[in-house]
C-alpha cells in the first residue's frame, strides 16, 4: 500500500482534520495520534481527564503541546455539551440518557463531532465494534436513506486493474445480508468513500454468480433490483450489475459475456458484494491467496466520520487508517 498511502498522507497534509480519540490513554493510540501529529496529517484531541493524560505524556516523552485536550471529569464542559447537544434538530436523546451515557470517553467524543468541535472519532482498541456503531449510531445519526457498512482498498500483487493493483471492495465486515435497498445503499456509498479518498472516478460492480441474465434466481435478483435503485438515487455514479466478479474486472472477459455497452464491465473498480458471507470469505481469499494488502474497513453511512480500528494493529496500521478517516471527513467537506 506504500503509494497509495503516499498520495493519502500528501491529500491529509493539505487539510489537516481534527481527530478524537476517546482511548487516547491507550499507548498505541498515543503514538500513533502524537506521530501523525508531529508529521503534520492531523490535530489531535485527546478525550479523558485530563491531568492523567497529561502525566501519560510526560511518562511516554510526549510534549503534551502537540494535543488539545478535553476533560471528561470536568461536569461544566459536560453540561455545556449536552445543552448544546440537546439543542440540535437532529436530537433524540433525552438529557438522562446524554448524562448517563456520557460517562465514557466514546459518547463524549461522539457528541463533540456532533457539535462540529471535532472532523473524525477513531476508537475501537478498548471499545468493541458495536460499541462505536451504536455511539455513532445514536449521536452522529445516519446518512439519507444510507446503510451501515463498510470498505476496504485492496493493493494486489500482480493484479492489473483499470486502478492498477488496486480495488476497492466491500462490505466485507458489517451488513449481514442487505436486502436491495440496503445494497444499493453500500454501493452508493463505496462510490463516494473512494472519490473522497483516492480521486477515482467510481465504476461499482454489484457482483454475484450471474451476467446479464446468464443465471437466475431470488440472490440474483436481489443484485439487479439493488442496481435499478442505486441508478435511481444516484443517476451520476456508474454502478452497474449483475455481474460475475471476472465480468466486472477483466476486458476480455466482459468482452464476451456483456453485449450491451458499459461503463464498469471489465472495468470495475469497485466491487460490492451481496452479502457478508461472500464479502468475509472474498477478502480473506484475496488476502490469504493474492498476497494482498488490505486498508479497512472503513465504516460509511454516518453523518461524520467513525473509524473503529483492530485491536491488534500495530501503530503504523493505526495511523494509516487515522490518516485515511482525516482525509474522508476532509472529503465530505466538499
Amino acid at each position: 500500500m506504500a503509494n497509495i498511502l503516499d498520495k493519502i498522507y500528501e491529500k491529509a497534509k493539505l487539510a489537516p482534520q481534527r481527530v478524537a480519540f476517546p482511548e487516547g490513554d491507550n499507548e498505541k493510540i498515543m503514538q500513533a495520534a502524537y506521530e501523525c501529529a508531529t508529521e503534520g496529517y492531523i490535530l489531535p484531541i485527546l478525550v479523558g481527564d485530563t491531568a492523567a493524560l497529561k502525566a501519560l505524556c510526560a511518562e511516554r516523552g510526549y510534549d503534551e503541546s502537540v494535543f488539545s485536550f478535553v476533560d471528561t471529569t470536568d461536569e461544566a464542559v459536560k453540561a455545556d455539551l449536552i445543552a448544546k447537544y440537546l439543542a440540535l434538530p437532529s436530537c433524540e436523546l433525552s438529557e438522562k440518557a446524554l448524562n448517563r451515557r456520557m460517562k465514557n470517553t466514546l459518547y463524549f467524543s461522539v457528541v463533540m463531532q456532533a457539535l462540529d468541535m471535532a472532523d473524525v472519532t477513531f476508537a475501537g482498541i478498548d471499545y468493541s465494534t458495536g460499541d462505536v456503531l451504536l455511539a455513532a449510531q445514536n449521536v452522529i445519526g445516519m446518512q439519507e436513506g444510507a446503510t451501515i457498512s463498510s470498505i476496504g482498498i485492496c493493493d494486489i500483487p500482480g493484479y492489473e486493474g483499470s486502478e492498477g493493483s488496486l480495488l476497492a471492495i466491500g462490505d466485507s465486515a458489517v451488513c449481514t445480508n442487505p436486502d436491495a435497498e440496503q445494497l444499493a445503499s453500500i454501493a452508493i456509498s463505496a462510490c463516494d468513500t473512494v472519490s473522497a479518498l483516492l480521486d477515482w472516478e467510481p465504476r461499482a460492480a454489484m457482483v454475484c454468480y450471474s451476467t446479464k441474465g446468464s443465471g437466475s434466481g431470488e440472490l440474483i435478483d436481489k443484485v439487479i433490483e439493488a442496481a435499478r435503485i442505486a441508478n435511481e438515487r444516484r443517476p451520476d455514479l456508474a454502478i452497474e450489475g449483475e455481474f460475475q466478479l471476472d465480468a466486472a474486472i477483466v476486458p476480455a472477459v466482459a468482452a464476451k459475456k456483456v453485449k450491451e455497452e458499459s461503463k464498469v464491465a471489465g472495468r470495475a473498480n469497485v466491487l460490492v458484494w451481496p452479502d457478508l458471507n461472500v464479502g468475509n470469505i472474498a477478502v480473506k481469499l484475496i488476502q490469504q491467496f493474492g498476497k494482498a494488502d488490505a486498508y479497512g474497513p472503513m465504516l460509511q453511512g454516518f453523518r461524520k466520520i467513525v473509524c473503529d480500528c483492530s485491536r491488534g494493529a500495530p501503530v503504523s496500521e493505526l495511523k494509516g487508517n487515522i490518516v485515511i478517516s482525516a482525509v474522508r471527513a476532509a472529503g465530505m467537506k466538499k
